[in-house]
């Protein structure tokens, strides 16, 4: 029988990369000098996560999707997706600004790389005092109008700036430029594609006095020039309630704020659930008593095939749960115990 997955992460240093992954998600990423990235639930080639728990321990998760199919992915995900899974997991440790960049929708990523597009979203886990980031255009735009502001290095006066504290959300649809700043360590919930088109790097250099590739033309094609009213996710943290936080044609994703024990029925979703847990520490029961422990800074895969989880919080947690419904119609029934 299926069961919840851990699994190992997969470390990424970057340039911009920092120390709380280490300090903050207690993540040891030696050799490492800067770790920006951990991926703790990806299937995306060549960066695979591998299972860390149970009798499958040893298998990454594009092995078991190929195996498992319909019972890990629900059936009418696996009819869509076949063998590749849809949904990256990350948590970001940005030290430095991140470039900023854009991303690619699923028909131009399929047409120049075969890959799905790229639509995210952030939760912030830990924020310096006056972190920001960029999202999107103050003001409508054009290509003549941005390709300038480009040229002349002006380009930040005309991008939207948030200064962010920690529980903000913000959902960033392909086609919207975006970066995070320096001082942010947040969760990243994303299609499963790692394709980027980097707009603008502040001249930056690596340990070899490279400047990092830049894709302006490739970008003009994704950019979405329009500006927004609002780009901050607005939700409301209730506490031991699902509260709703992203709900997108890519993936759903609900806050769990919980100090007692809650549970989940997932009987009726025809979709595999993803537990990220973003604050404090919890047990996770499932098939009736066996159990898995998740802290901050780690995630669970919970196969479509399982029906009722409880979560057992010691003191206060927080968990994002995420999960596809290509059935708008279907309900998750939940109770606190």
């Amino acid at each position: 029988m299926l069961y919840p997955f851990k699994f190992k992460p997969v470390f990424k240093d970057k340039i911009w990369g920092g120390q709380k992954i280490k300090t903050v998600l207690g993540k040891d990423f030696a050799p490492l000098p800067n770790c920006g990235e951990i991926w703790v639930v990806s299937g995306v080639k060549g960066n695979e996560t591998v299972i860390e728990n149970g009798f499958l321990a040893g298998n990454n998760l594009a092995e078991i999707t190929e195996v498992y199919m319909d019972e890990l992915l629900g059936e009418s995900i696996h009819n869509k997706f076949g063998e590749e899974f849809p949904i990256l997991v990350k948590f970001i440790d940005a030290a430095d600004d991140l470039s900023i960049q854009v991303h690619p929708d699923d028909k131009l990523a399929k047409k120049r790389h075969n890959s799905l597009g790229k639509t995210e979203m952030w939760y912030v886990m830990d924020a310096d005092k006056g972190a920001k980031l960029i999202t999107g255009f103050e003001k409508d735009m054009d290509k003549e109008t941005y390709l300038q502001h480009l040229e002349d290095k002006t380009l930040m006066d005309i991008l939207h700036t948030e200064e962010v504290h920690e529980g903000d959300v913000f959902y960033q649809p392909a086609g919207r430029v975006h970066a995070i700043g320096k001082g942010v360590l947040l969760a990243e919930i994303q299609q499963s594609s790692d394709v980027t088109y980097r707009i603008y790097d502040y001249d930056r250099k690596d340990s070899e006095g490279n400047t990092r590739e830049l894709h302006t033309e490739q970008a003009l094609d994704a950019i979405d020039f329009k500006a927004y009213p609002e780009y901050k996710t607005k939700y409301e943290d209730k506490l031991n309630e699902t509260s709703p936080v992203v709900e997108s044609p890519y993936f759903n994703t609900n806050l769990l704020h919980l100090d007692a024990p809650f549970s989940k029925d997932y009987e009726e979703l025809d979709s595999f659930v993803i537990h990220t847990c973003v604050e404090g520490r919890y047990a996770l029961l499932y098939n009736d008593g066996e159990k898995v422990m998740l802290q901050k800074g780690e995630a669970v895969l919970i196969p479509a095939v399982t029906g009722k989880v409880t979560m057992i919080p010691d003191g206060k947690v927080k968990i994002l749960e995420s999960f596809m419904n290509l059935d708008d119609n279907t309900e998750v029934k939940s109770e606190i115990q």
